[in-house]
């Protein structure tokens, strides 16, 4: 099949396209414009309320702010400036005369989807180069009440990491690399899925391949005894990001980082599946895209003159908000292990892939 004859004439092809960003691109500006307004009227005043704080600062969180507004909005915008951009064909009696020259519905709507699948690549560049940089600045921000922001040391409490069957919980680590430290260890040394013994330390600190602990004491489940130890080396193998790992924010990541941190957290044998959902997202969330102008197509097929434009332009916009839901909830069963991440990010892309084809089929005549 030659597929440059898919397309009607490269004039049609280029005045659809431009006509539906334009109309994409200027609802993205209204609804980023109305929605940082309203954004910034809530947390304006905690802003500045932090000593030190003024303009400089509102205008910061607004830069950090926009383009989360921009990522979570685009695949709306595309819909309604599909919706516009098929409406203003239709009521033109366009959509009739390419019907008429011999394009079927796909065809007529080949020059939208290949501009969606354009802004679909530029939406995942977008989200990976400046989304993820700016929402995890901005989570670190808020995290100290829009105050200075401190340097991260590695920090973190309440641990735990997998060695083998054995379970390490570490109360804090302080610090980074090999030069972390932990207080308060706890290794519940187990064979299989019994209990053998318990050991806590005080402190340990990295040497070579494991840890070394001082303060050591190892209580027998079996015997039920209490045994002082010796400084010992633990834990080989398990590495210290391993234990630092510990609140990871998906949408503050690229999609390479993220996959590396699933990677470590499998590793440190910690749950994974939420995260590689949000990995899965991190493709179909901009692809979703491509959809709009196949639930958005309805607009364009009918007659204009029946007085059924503004219904079928209404079914369009439901269409679109039903997959958002639908997309919505698909994550949160997702994050709460009912889906398999794999089918929590894609199963509603595919499933209102599916509803548009057969919506287009049977409202194009």
């Amino acid at each position: 099949m030659n597929w440059v004859n898919f397309f009607p004439s490269r004039t049609m092809s280029f005045y659809m396209g431009k006509m539906f960003l334009v109309r994409t691109f200027a609802i993205l500006a209204a609804l980023v414009l109305v929605l940082q307004a309203l954004d910034l009227l809530s947390e304006s005043g905690r802003i500045l309320a932090v000593p030190g704080n003024g303009d400089a600062e509102v205008w910061r969180y607004v830069g950090l702010r926009t383009p989360e507004i921009i990522a979570r909005f685009l695949p709306f915008s595309v819909l309604l400036g599909t919706i516009l951009a098929l409406s203003q064909l239709n009521q033109n009696s366009e959509v009739i005369a390419m019907k008429a020259s011999g394009l079927s519905a796909h065809q007529v709507l080949a020059p939208l989807i290949l501009t969606a699948l354009g802004v679909a690549a530029l939406s995942f560049a977008f989200n990976e180069r400046v989304v993820s940089r700016a929402t995890s600045t901005l989570e670190q921000w808020k995290k100290v009440e829009y105050g200075p922001l401190p340097i991260d040391r590695g920090d973190r409490s309440n641990v735990w990491v997998k060695d083998g069957d054995n379970l390490i919980v570490v109360d804090q680590i302080r610090g980074k690399g090999d030069a972390a430290q932990l207080y308060g260890v706890t290794i519940y040394e187990r064979t299989g899925q019994s209990l053998r013994s318990i050991l806590t330390a005080k402190h340990g600190t990295r040497d070579g391949a494991g840890w070394k602990v001082d303060g050591a004491q190892r209580f027998d489940v079996g015997a039920g005894t209490l045994t002082p130890l010796a400084p010992l080396r633990v834990a080989g193998g398990v590495r210290p990001d391993q234990f630092t790992l510990s609140h990871i924010n998906a949408d503050g990541l690229s999609f390479p980082a993220l996959r590396e941190v699933i990677h470590d957290l499998e590793l440190a044998g910690r749950p994974t599946k939420a995260l590689e959902g949000s990995l899965w997202h991190k493709l179909s969330g901009p692809l979703s895209s491509v959809l709009m102008p196949l639930l958005g197509a309805v607009a364009a097929f009918g007659i204009a003159r029946s007085g059924k434009l503004f219904v079928r332009a209404v079914i369009g916009m439901a269409l679109g908000f039903l997959y958002f839901v639908a997309d919505n909830f698909a994550l949160a069963m997702g994050n709460l292990g009912a889906y398999p991440p794999f089918l929590a990010a894609w199963a509603p892309f595919l499933l209102f892939l599916m509803i548009g084809e057969a919506v287009l089929l049977r409202t194009e005549e």
